[in-house]
C-alpha cells in the first residue's frame, strides 16, 4: 500500500464508522466508563470481528479501540502501567488482524481521544478539563509514546475538545515519528466558528500532519468547519445527528443521514471521510460505494 500522506493526494479515503456502536450491536455493554476499551480487553475477538465488518464495508481506514484508554482511568479500573501498554498494543494488533480476517488491505490508525473521554462526563464536548496547556501535554505525550510503539500507520488524535488541548496536542506529537491527523470536537462549546478554524489553520502547519479536521460532531456542524482551506486535506467524521447524554449515558434523538454532505465535503478538500459515533458498516459501504465511483 501506498503511505497515507501520498493516498491522499490521489483522491479520497474512507473511514471507518463507530467502534462502540457495532459491538453494542452485535450485544456487548458500551455503557460503562471504559466504553469498547472494556470490550477489547476482555473479548478482542469482538473487536477484531468489528474491524473486519468495517473493513469488508470498504474502509480503507481501521481506527483502534484505543479512544479512551489512559494510564490513569485505567488505574482506577485496576490495570497497572504494563496492562495498559499491552491493551494499547493489542487494540494495533487487532485492527490489523481485522483486515486480514476481511481479505482486505488497510491503514490502522490509532485513536487517541482527548483527556475529557478518560473521564467518561461529556467534557469531550465542553472542554471543561482544569488542565492548563503543560499539563495536558505531558498527559498525552506518555499516551502517545506508549502507542506509538505498536506501530500504528497513522495517529487519529480525535474529539480534541478545546483550543488549549489542541495547542497541547500539537507540543505533545513534536518528534513523535509517525504521521497523525488532528480532529476537533465541533459538538465543543470551547469552539465558536471562529476559533475552531483558526486552529485548524494552526494544527495544519504543524510537521507530521497529514490532516485536519472534524469529528464526533452532527453532520450540519461540518460544512462551516471547511469555509478556509488549510495546508493539508481535511479529515471529516461526523456522528449520526444523535446527540449523547453523559449523565443518563444514553443516546437521544433520531439519527439522520450523517454523510449526505460528503460530496460538499469534498468539493472543501476533504480527503479523509467516514462515521464517528451511532454510524455503522451500512454507512461505510453506501460511503464507499459513492467514493469509489468518483475515482
Amino acid at each position: 500500500m501506498l503511505d497515507l500522506r501520498t493516498a491522499l493526494v490521489t483522491g479520497p479515503v474512507v473511514l471507518d464508522g463507530g467502534l462502540g456502536t457495532t459491538l453494542e450491536a452485535a450485544g456487548h455493554d458500551v455503557t460503562g466508563e471504559l466504553w469498547s476499551a472494556r470490550v477489547l480487553a476482555e473479548t478482542p475477538a469482538a473487536v477484531r470481528s468489528a474491524h473486519a465488518r468495517y473493513a469488508a464495508a470498504g474502509a480503507e481506514v481501521l481506527t483502534t479501540g484505543s479512544y479512551q484508554i489512559g494510564f490513569d482511568n485505567l488505574a482506577v479500573a485496576g490495570f497497572d502501567a504494563a496492562q495498559t501498554r499491552r491493551l494499547l498494543h493489542l487494540s494495533v494488533r487487532v485492527a490489523r488482524e481485522g483486515a486480514a480476517e476481511a481479505g482486505r488491505d488497510a491503514w490502522v490508525a490509532a485513536s487517541v481521544g482527548p483527556y475529557g473521554a478518560t473521564r467518561a462526563d461529556g467534557s469531550e464536548y465542553t472542554g471543561d478539563d482544569g488542565l492548563s496547556v503543560a499539563e495536558l501535554e505531558r498527559w498525552h505525550r506518555r499516551r502517545l509514546e506508549a502507542i506509538v510503539d505498536a506501530e500504528p500507520d497513522v495517529l487519529a488524535i480525535e474529539t480534541i475538545a478545546s483550543p488549549a488541548e489542541a495547542e497541547a496536542v500539537m507540543r505533545a506529537i513534536d518528534g513523535i515519528g509517525i504521521p497523525s491527523w488532528i480532529a476537533l470536537s465541533a459538538a465543543s462549546r470551547a469552539f465558536d466558528a471562529a476559533s475552531l478554524r483558526e486552529t485548524l489553520a494552526a494544527s495544519a502547519r504543524i510537521a507530521g500532519v497529514i490532516a485536519v479536521g472534524v469529528n464526533c460532531c452532527p453532520p450540519e456542524a461540518v460544512a462551516s468547519a471547511l469555509a478556509d482551506p488549510v495546508a493539508v486535506p481535511f479529515v471529516v467524521y461526523p456522528n449520526s445527528g444523535e446527540t449523547w447524554d453523559a449523565a443518563a449515558r444514553t443516546w437521544s434523538g433520531e439519527p439522520g443521514l450523517p454523510l449526505i454532505g460528503r460530496d460538499g465535503w469534498l468539493a472543501a478538500g476533504a480527503r479523509l471521510i467516514g462515521g464517528c459515533c451511532r454510524t455503522t458498516p451500512d454507512d461505510t459501504a453506501a460511503l464507499a460505494a459513492r467514493l469509489h465511483a468518483r475515482r
